[in-house]
């Protein structure tokens, strides 16, 4: 794919990019209500091709001992599975299987980059792995199986 930009995953009608701000540029979901009332959770392809994912860490985000919470971050690491997958999903999908490592904590006003790769792509299946960073600080690890699925119309009766 010469130009990632042409790829089915930049034309969905839910993609939303940024227009100011600190995310100005980077897009973003708007189907799934979970995680844009847990996020905001952004996206971007980068000049290699690869997706890097991002957030600003707010108070909404922090457990009660002022770090983010790990379920958070595990929200943030699905997130990511899907924007590292899109260019080979090429339309919907569920994650079946998700593993992860807390390694270190991380506070209000960071920013939390996910990166990743995929390892191997099948006809149903698609594998990836991430790490989240704050600067140079590597907080979290995480693996994930995507299922392909069609979406299902309704029969009449």
């Amino acid at each position: 794919m010469d130009d990632i930009t042409k790829s089915a995953h930049f034309d969905r009608p839910d993609l939303h990019m940024a227009t100011s701000g600190e995310f100005k540029g980077w897009r973003t979901w708007t189907h799934d209500n979970y995680e844009t009332h847990t996020g905001p959770f952004w996206h971007r392809t980068e000049a290699n091709g690869q997706a890097r994912c991002a957030f600003r860490v707010e108070k909404k985000h922090l457990n009660g001992a002022s770090n983010v919470h790990g379920g958070c971050f595990m929200s943030f690491a699905d997130y990511c599975l899907f924007a590292i997958a899109s260019p080979v999903l090429q339309g919907t999908g569920v994650t079946v299987s998700f593993a992860c490592d807390f390694l270190d904590a991380a506070r209000e006003g960071e920013l939390i980059e996910g990166s990743g790769e995929v390892t191997r792509e099948g006809s149903s299946l698609i594998f990836v792995r991430g790490e989240l960073k704050s600067g140079t600080r590597l907080l979290f690890t995480f693996s994930g199986t995507i299922k392909r699925v069609r979406l299902r119309t309704s029969a009449k009766a």
